[in-house]
């Protein structure tokens, strides 16, 4: 079968046949807000902006499912017709068709040909979106997955078979993607204090502010447990079950925080300390067992104002991601087009 050209993108029916697959590599689209009051989690992407950013790559709506790829990495082959693809999140090691590419990049497959996504320099999560509708069961109308329950798109193992319908090989997407700089788990994180200060001794928010702590290998979509100083708990632990919310931080009788990710539970008995701003869960969520986290309290009008300046930028971002200029131009620029030396006889 010959390979796309840059007349316009083909579209028929491509299979992604999964080689190997680490723990937690699930299918996941935006999530299902909304129903937390009825139980059911919201679940979704653990790094949303890298999530919604590997979709617009290949031109597909910002919230479609996508591959969530955990650091056990993934190798697919592609079948039956050519697909492009992109990888965005971590930095992780990719290669296609044999061909090493950037961490943030687009590339077609033709039949035959390999993805492979392996743990890199840097981050925990990253996420392989398709040029077609990516066929994925649906609950409550998500293919999010949960993974404790099953429930949603599901989890990937080496031996399943992924179909896109529509599937598109467009390689004039074909490139690197500038990766925004300001992704990556750098600098303290932003919290609000509360809801539950009042159930922590007077020292308690001093203490949590005050020195670093240590992400542990308690490290899933429900949450990551941290290590190091130990906020004190007054009667705190006869508390009523409230709701909780993706990026809460639960201390439980030990007094060590955990902080809450994508498949957190609906309620809680434990009280929580503070709750970080979204943004921030993004970028926390790309550091490893071992890295360090410090954490930074602003006022609850503070954070609300810079979740709208930070969602403006990110709108912008994704943007840029979508119709980024030359990818194509810049494919051909780095390709020896003519062979020999001509002379004029």
């Amino acid at each position: 079968m010959s390979g796309p050209t840059s007349s316009g993108p083909t579209s028929s029916t491509a299979t992604l046949h999964v080689e190997r697959a680490g723990a937690l590599t699930t299918l996941q689209d935006a999530g299902r807000p909304g129903l937390l009051r009825f139980g059911f989690p919201a679940s979704g992407p653990m790094d949303r902006f890298a999530h919604a950013a590997a979709n617009v790559a290949v031109g597909r709506p910002s919230g479609s499912t996508a591959i969530e790829v955990s650091l056990g990495g993934i190798a697919l082959r592609c079948a039956d017709a050519p697909l492009t693809v992109a990888v965005c999140g971590g930095g992780f090691a990719v290669t296609c068709a044999g061909e090493r590419r950037t961490a943030w990049s687009v590339c077609t497959l033709l039949p035959g040909d390999t993805l492979t996504v392996a743990a890199g320099p840097w981050g925990s999560w990253c996420y392989v979106a398709v040029a077609g509708d990516l066929v994925a069961h649906r609950w409550m109308g998500s293919t999010a997955t949960h993974v404790r329950s099953g429930l949603g798109g599901g989890v990937l193992r080496a031996g399943d078979v992924i179909v896109v319908e529509h599937a598109r090989a467009d390689d004039a997407r074909d490139g690197a993607i500038d990766e925004p700089a300001d992704l990556r788990p750098a600098g303290p994180m932003r919290v609000v204090l509360g809801p539950q200060l009042d159930r922590f001794a007077p020292d308690a928010a001093a203490t949590l502010l005050g020195a670093p702590y240590v992400l542990t290998a308690a490290y899933d979509r429900m949450g990551v447990r941290l290590d190091g100083p130990r906020p004190a708990l007054v009667d705190a632990l006869a508390i009523p079950s409230a709701p909780i919310v993706r990026g809460s931080l639960q201390v439980d009788g030990d007094g060590l925080p955990t902080l809450l990710l994508s498949d957190h539970q609906t309620t809680g008995g434990y009280p929580v300390i503070a709750t970080l701003v979204a943004d921030d869960v993004d970028r926390v969520v790309q550091s490893r067992a071992g890295d360090e986290v410090r954490f930074v309290a602003v006022e609850p009008a503070d954070a609300v104002r810079e979740a709208r300046l930070r969602a403006a930028r990110r709108a912008q971002q994704l943007d840029a991601v979508a119709h980024r200029p030359g990818a194509h131009s810049a494919r051909l620029l780095a390709t020896n087009l003519i062979d020999g030396v001509f002379h004029d006889e």
